[in-house]
């Protein structure tokens, strides 16, 4: 009678299909979920807050003016990732609102530079507070260990974001731009 053959280990090759496998659908979920998080803060946000208005193109403009200001706009459109010109019509749209102001470079008066306002840094602290407690009232419905899951993930999602913008996506070619 012959002995049955000692069970062997998966193939590298295998592992490692089994690993892409894991994480495409990690991928898929995560894109679900973070979708899904951004529409439910949107709506809830305009449910709750009517004066929450402002398009999200141009809220994530001002927290880049929040970051660093007074800033050129070829300097926002690169760190946006967007097209000058598409800055230069959100700025258009926040000067008109009163959110950011023009004005020169202070070591080059022949630069232009755009800068928030009192009111656009109003606008945007109120903006991050009301997301703060929408975000914090949902998180206090979670049971402790779905809160510490999520607090564990934060700097794995922080470092998922420097990967995105640094171009080492999947998809993106560092030279080539997206896919």
């Amino acid at each position: 009678m012959a002995t049955p053959a000692p069970p062997t280990a998966p193939a590298a090759d295998d592992r490692s299909q089994g690993a892409a496998e894991r994480s495409d659908a990690t991928a898929h979920q995560l894109t679900d979920v973070v979708t899904r998080l951004r529409r439910a803060l949107r709506t809830s946000i305009r449910t709750e807050y009517p004066w929450e208005a402002l398009p999200m193109a141009q809220i994530e403009l001002m927290q880049a003016l929040s970051d660093q200001s007074p800033a050129r706009v070829g300097d926002l459109a690169a760190r946006q990732r967007l097209s000058a010109s598409t800055v230069s019509g959100l700025i258009g749209q926040l000067m008109t609102a009163g959110l950011v102001v023009r004005g020169t470079h202070p070591d080059d008066r022949r630069v232009a530079v755009v800068e928030l306002t009192e009111a656009g840094r109003g606008q945007l602290a109120d903006w991050q507070a009301a997301h703060q407690r929408r975000i914090g009232a949902a998180l206090d419905r979670l049971s402790g260990q779905e809160q510490e899951a999520v607090a564990a993930a934060l700097p794995a999602l922080a470092k998922l974001v420097e990967h995105l913008f640094a171009g080492s996506g999947a998809g993106v070619d560092e030279d080539a731009g997206p896919a």
